[in-house]
């Protein structure tokens, strides 16, 4: 990549689980990156390496933020659903309060570029699947409201300062990319805790349900590898970055940019769903280990089906999933987990 090519991105949250993957896939494509990540969550050994690094919260982004940089890309945030209803205000002052911060410096110094870490959680229960873009947003709890509140920021930035942003939404992601991977404390996904019980960390899974009007009894779930995910947010950037010209898809489609005061929105997901029983028979069929389950009765909130429509990322983005495979997804999850306990 020449140097009028490469260009210059601040990664908030690029210590943590999706927001190191896309640091790597930025460097790896020839870009400068800076990780701002306070490491509340997040993992200092997960900052790739040729990343600078600043120890610092999104709230204060204006100290290191300025006219150098070509974009940011935004994965600060407060995460756990669970928490979110007991803790509320932690969301609100971290995931609104911060990135009403971050825009501000992103204002000041003439940052014009921004891909949104957003999420499916912003529906809530869905009338339909798979979820279009279109559908209702109802979010049950403080996590999906903040992210879309959030969502809402951000459309405002682009109609009253020329803001160009894309948000992206979307369900479970999982998987591993080489030495980045999913380490949450407490986990609360569903890939890595059944992981734990192949490594013998945890006795049991929980089956949360099994009458749902599912196949198999379960509840059925979009996962989407982190790869793929990485490639979106790139893609998303350029997309961003591109005002006006536009390219051509496979089959002649017509793609067009992001316009200054536009803010798009997009679903991503495999296209597939999964059933809690699959992936627990895909982890013993990857892992060759028998992974005993204990039904527990269902949670509140728990839809039987939460599947996404990514249309409008392969019709806008020209986005498509290559590592949509659930066995291939939870074999990369297995050799970090390996790696790292």
């Amino acid at each position: 990549m020449s140097n009028a090519q490469q260009k210059k991105y601040l990664v908030t949250g690029g210590a943590g689980y999706v927001g190191s993957v896309v640091a790597a896939h930025l460097l790896e494509a020839g870009h400068r990156v800076t990780v701002l990540d306070d490491l509340s969550t997040g993992h200092r050994e997960g900052v790739p390496e040729g990343a600078e690094f600043i120890e610092g919260r999104i709230q204060d982004a204006a100290k290191w933020l300025d006219a150098s940089y070509d974009g940011v890309l935004h994965f600060a945030a407060s995460s756990q659903v669970g928490e979110s209803v007991v803790n509320p205000e932690k969301y609100w002052v971290n995931n609104v309060g911060g990135t009403t911060d971050l825009l501000a410096a992103m204002r000041d110094a003439g940052v014009r570029t921004l891909v949104f870490s957003s999420t499916a959680a912003t529906y809530g229960e869905p009338d339909e699947v798979p979820i279009t873009e279109d559908a209702a947003t109802a979010p049950t709890n403080p996590y999906g409201a903040t992210k879309l509140a959030v969502d809402h920021m951000i459309s405002g930035e682009c109609a009253a300062h020329g803001l160009a942003a894309v948000s992206l939404r979307y369900f479970n992601v999982a998987g591993a990319y080489g030495a980045y991977g999913e380490r949450h404390d407490p986990e609360s996904h569903l890939i890595p805790l059944v992981l734990q019980v192949a490594q013998g960390r945890r006795e049991a899974i929980s089956v949360f349900g099994d009458d749902y009007p599912t196949p198999d009894g379960t509840c059925v779930r979009d996962y989407i590898h982190v790869a793929d995910l990485a490639d979106a947010h790139l893609l998303a950037l350029g997309a961003a970055a591109r005002p006006s010209p536009t390219a051509t898809l496979d089959g002649g489609a017509a793609r067009r940019g992001v316009d200054p005061g536009e803010h798009l929105i997009c679903n991503l997901g495999n296209g597939n769903g999964f059933s809690v029983r699959e992936v627990i028979e895909t982890v013993r069929q990857v892992t060759g280990h028998p992974i005993p389950e204990v039904v527990a009765g269902r949670r509140g909130g728990d839809p039987a089906v939460l599947v996404a429509s990514a249309e409008r990322a392969k019709e806008r983005l020209g986005w498509r999933p290559s590592r949509a495979d659930l066995k291939g997804i939870v074999a990369d999850a297995w050799t970090f987990a390996q790696r790292t306990h």
